[in-house]
């Protein structure tokens, strides 16, 4: 802004300083000399004025620290940013300054059901233009769409400072988060806050997740382990999609309701592959499957239909879906989503009380500002009972 207002000044300078040798040329003297004078007073006071202007721009500037520690240099409003590395856009559109985004990465520019912030925001990104895929960054197109800010995510590894070294542009740094509602996210939208200069936002995404962590654990933390139900998810989607050995330990949506995770016996963590002979050794009570792998169940049901039909919950139909949550990262919207209908399924009379469609609504409202359920549902995507091989 500064070097565009110097550029300003010089130029009507120059101008003006040619308009003042023409007119010499064709007046008398006298006149000509009134008409320079004139014409070199006003371009003193614009070049004051401009200056002025410029060192309140200069001025205008605070810091911030970011994530990692780096105190950050940045305007004294925020206008204009773009988002890189996967959770950056999708937190910002929780924060509900999808406005400020003037650039994004490859992969938003096709709209995705499962991910609800590119798929209700899909009108502001599709002709943005683009800054960055999947972890790479475009220096050059950066500077092209001239952000005052460059939010960049830590899921990825990224060197923030060399990014900012090559622009010129301030580099701002947030967790990200992969899970539901860890201290990531948590800090993601206070770093967002201050950035964005919309710290009510973040305290109103902060306490709405307190609150629901205080429901979800105010009605199961009572139930005893003997009364839980055993519980599979299945399909779980991790660097591609899985068949019914896809499975996770501390998934998320059961460890925020205290289910009975029948994974978390195993030792491990995360998503991976089980013995499906393991699943049939435990035989849950319920089962879940993840919409992304059910395909991939369905054609194993095809060819070994003898293996589903000795599982308990297949033959009393105790098998209910679970709507895709994990694409480029964990999305919180339909993450917690997700968890309204796994309790309900888990925890019948403690959450007697609780439509899973119309909390769904009311999560995508205060995530989102929209209600995508019905689309999710027209896409294939909705709560409801599984018939394996259907």
């Amino acid at each position: 802004m500064k070097k565009r207002k110097a550029l300003a000044c010089l130029l009507a300078l120059g101008i003006l300083a040619g308009a003042a040798g023409c007119g010499q040329s064709a007046q008398n003297g006298d006149t000509a000399a009134e008409d320079t004078q004139s014409a070199e007073t006003d371009a003193a006071e614009t070049a004051e004025t401009e200056t002025a202007e410029a060192d309140t721009d200069a001025a205008g500037t605070r810091l911030i620290t970011d994530s990692e520690g780096r105190e950050v240099e940045i305007p004294e409003k925020v206008e204009s940013i773009v988002c890189l590395n996967v959770g950056a856009l999708r937190y910002t559109c929780y924060m509900q300054a999808q406005d400020l985004v003037i650039g994004v990465e490859d992969y938003e520019k096709e709209q995705s059901i499962s991910r609800g912030y590119n798929y209700v925001n899909f009108e502001l990104f599709q002709d943005l233009p683009v800054v960055g895929n999947n972890g790479e960054h475009y220096p050059e197109e950066i500077i092209s769409a001239d952000p005052d800010v460059i939010v960049m995510s830590a899921y990825d590894d990224s060197d923030a400072d060399s990014l900012q070294e090559k622009t010129g542009i301030p580099v701002v740094v947030v967790p990200g988060s992969d899970s539901m509602m860890d201290e990531g996210a948590y800090e993601t939208f206070r770093v967002m806050g201050e950035l964005y200069g919309r710290e009510d936002r973040a305290q109103e995404l902060i306490d709405y997740m307190d609150s629901i962590k205080e429901d979800l654990e105010t009605r199961t933390a009572d139930v005893a382990e003997e009364d839980k139900l055993t519980a599979y998810v299945a399909g779980v989607s991790y660097k591609g999609a899985h068949g019914f050995e896809g499975t996770e330990a501390g998934y998320g949506p059961f460890a925020a309701i205290n289910a009975k995770n029948l994974a978390d016996e195993t030792g491990q963590t995360g998503p991976f592959d089980i013995d499906p002979e393991q699943v049939l050794a435990w035989d849950p009570d319920v089962i879940f499957v993840d919409f992304n792998g059910l395909d991939l169940v369905n054609e194993d049901y095809a060819s070994n239909p003898e293996y589903y039909e000795q599982l308990t919950a297949v033959q009393e139909g105790r098998v209910y879906s679970q709507i895709s949550f994990r694409s480029s990262a964990s999305n919180l919207d339909t993450a917690l989503a997700d968890t309204y209908y796994a309790a309900s399924v888990l925890y019948p009379e403690q959450f007697a009380d609780v439509d899973p469609e119309e909390k769904a609504a009311e999560i995508f409202e205060m995530l989102l500002g929209e209600n995508f359920y019905e689309d999710l549902k027209a896409n294939g995507y909705e709560f409801r009972q599984i018939t394996i091989g259907e």
